[in-house]
């Protein structure tokens, strides 16, 4: 089990990530420096949301202002981080969410002063571990970066996708994305129609959605859509040959779950 794992917070009536929580799991040295990358884009984390912030007590009596994020500026800044473990924060930040929202989880208390002290001794006492990651991250800094910002940028998206989207949105040619799905054991045939390996299924990357048809007998049959969720996504960005991020993707902004034509899809 990950220790430290992201734990959002009630802020304003919106879940959120206490700024050097988010620190912490990035592998930070000193998890406050967060703050001066979130002051450098702040202009941006505010097209947003609101970046609500709170004083706090640390140290020896010392005042700072402490940010709490939402899930988009969570994202950004985990891209913006340069940080070893960007890619999987990014995917552990949506995968908390949902399951906050679900209710899996319960949100935790906003911290006290008092708790603040507490967690500043913590920090302390783990700086060596940190310092530690943080050296080891230094050497894929530059290897990382433009594959966070892509992830993140997807990861704006909600809802779930079919096929022929994935494809464009990732920017593989649809024959080519298709024999991926078959070959590497995310698809196979049950007669005339396609299914998600379980899995795929069970890791939350696919989903079966069934229908029913009429062909031009009138006879009733059932088919099945594979839906791809925003996990699911992230995944096939990551190992699709060849898969980049369509630019499009940058300017999807907040969508309620899509509603799923109920007429059966193109054949793939």
């Amino acid at each position: 089990m990950t220790q430290n794992l992201i734990t959002p917070e009630m802020h304003d009536g919106e879940l959120r990530i206490l700024d050097t929580d988010l620190a912490v799991r990035l592998g930070f040295a000193q998890p406050r420096d967060i703050r001066k990358l979130i002051a450098r884009h702040g202009g941006a984390l505010l097209q947003m949301g609101t970046l609500p912030t709170e004083e706090m007590t640390v140290g020896k009596g010392q005042k700072v202002e402490a940010y709490y994020l939402n899930r988009k500026q969570a994202i950004f800044i985990t891209a913006k981080s340069e940080t070893a473990t960007a890619t999987d924060i990014t995917i552990e930040i949506i995968e908390r969410f949902d399951a906050y929202e679900r209710g899996e989880v319960q949100p935790a208390i906003p911290q006290t002063y008092a708790a603040a002290l507490l967690e500043a001794g913590r920090l302390a006492a783990e700086k060596d571990q940190i310092e530690a990651a943080r050296a080891a991250a230094q050497a894929r800094v530059e290897e990382l970066e433009p594959k966070a910002e892509a992830l993140a940028r997807i990861s704006f998206a909600e809802g779930e996708f079919g096929l022929q989207e994935v494809a464009k949105m990732i920017q593989v040619k649809p024959g080519k994305f298709m024999d991926f799905l078959d070959t590497h054991r995310w698809r196979f045939a049950r007669g005339k129609v396609k299914l998600a390996y379980q899995d795929k299924i069970d890791a939350g990357y696919l989903r079966n959605k069934p229908y029913t048809y009429r062909d031009s007998n009138g006879e009733e049959h059932v088919g099945n859509t594979i839906r791809v969720t925003t996990k699911g996504l992230v995944k096939l960005a990551q190992v699709v040959p060849g898969a980049s991020i369509a630019s499009e993707v940058a300017d999807l902004k907040e969508k309620v779950p899509a509603n799923f034509r109920k007429a059966p899809e193109p054949a793939s």
